[in-house]
C-alpha cells in the first residue's frame, strides 16, 4: 500500500487506482506462482480462503480483531470527518484545509482495517462495493461511515446464512454468494449512473 501511494504521487485518485490495479495484478501473479509450488491440501485451503469464508474463523482470531479495532476505529472516526470533502477531489480538499498528511492517514487506516478483515476471512468479493451505495440509498443520499459499516456487516451475515442454508447439505464460502449477487448489483449501479448522466 505504501509503495502504491508513493508511485501514484499526488496526481489524484485516478492514478492511485491505476497503480493499485497494476500492483494487484502483480500480487495475483505471485499467488498463482505459489499455487504451482504448493501441495494439494495446502492449495485447497488457500483456494477456500481466497474465495472468502467465515467457516474457519476462530474465537482467537475474533479477539485479535477486536483488539485492533479498539485502536483503529476511533482513529478512523477522527480522520474520516474529512472524507466527504475528499470526494470533491484533491485540489478542492486542499483548498478547504484538508492536508495531504490527513488524507494519507485516512488511506493507511482504511488499508489496515481491510487487511485485518481479509486476514481473518479472506477477500470476500463485492461487500465494499455494495455497502456504500446501499447505505447511501437508505440514508437519503448521505454517506456515513457507521451506516456503510452496518450495511457491510448485514451483507456478510446474510451472505453467510444463504451460503450455509440455501442448498441443504451443502455449505458454500460466503465469497461465492456475495460475488454472485454483488457483480450484477455493481453492473446495475454503473448502468443506472450512466443513464442518469445522459438524462
Amino acid at each position: 500500500a505504501v509503495a502504491v501511494r508513493l508511485v501514484a504521487g499526488s496526481d489524484g485518485s485516478y492514478r492511485l487506482v491505476l497503480v493499485g490495479v497494476t500492483a494487484a495484478a502483480a500480487m495475483t501473479a505471485v499467488v498463482h506462482y505459489l499455487f504451482t509450488r504448493a501441495n494439494e491440501f495446502d492449495a485447497l485451503l488457500v483456494l477456500r480462503w481466497l474465495t472468502g469464508a467465515l467457516n474457519g474463523v476462530t474465537w482467537s482470531t475474533i479477539w485479535i480483531l477486536l483488539g485492533f479495532l479498539v485502536v483503529l476505529v476511533p482513529a478512523l472516526v477522527w480522520t474520516a470527518r474529512s472524507a466527504q470533502i475528499l470526494q470533491l477531489g484533491p485540489d478542492v480538499a486542499t483548498g478547504l484545509g484538508v492536508s495531504q498528511r490527513r488524507t494519507d492517514l485516512l488511506l493507511l487506516l482504511a488499508v489496515l482495517l481491510t487487511a485485518l478483515g481479509v486476514a481473518a476471512a479472506g477477500p470476500v468479493a463485492f461487500v465494499a462495493f455494495v455497502a456504500g451505495p446501499i447505505s447511501r440509498a437508505l440514508n437519503g443520499g448521505r454517506t456515513t461511515l457507521v451506516g456503510a459499516a452496518l450495511v457491510g456487516a448485514i451483507v456478510m451475515v446474510a451472505g453467510d446464512y444463504i451460503a450455509d442454508y440455501a442448498i441443504p447439505g451443502v455449505s458454500f464460502p460466503v465469497g461465492v454468494v456475495t460475488g454472485a449477487f454483488g457483480a450484477p448489483f455493481l453492473l446495475w449501479l454503473l448502468a443506472a449512473g450512466r443513464a442518469g448522466r445522459k438524462a
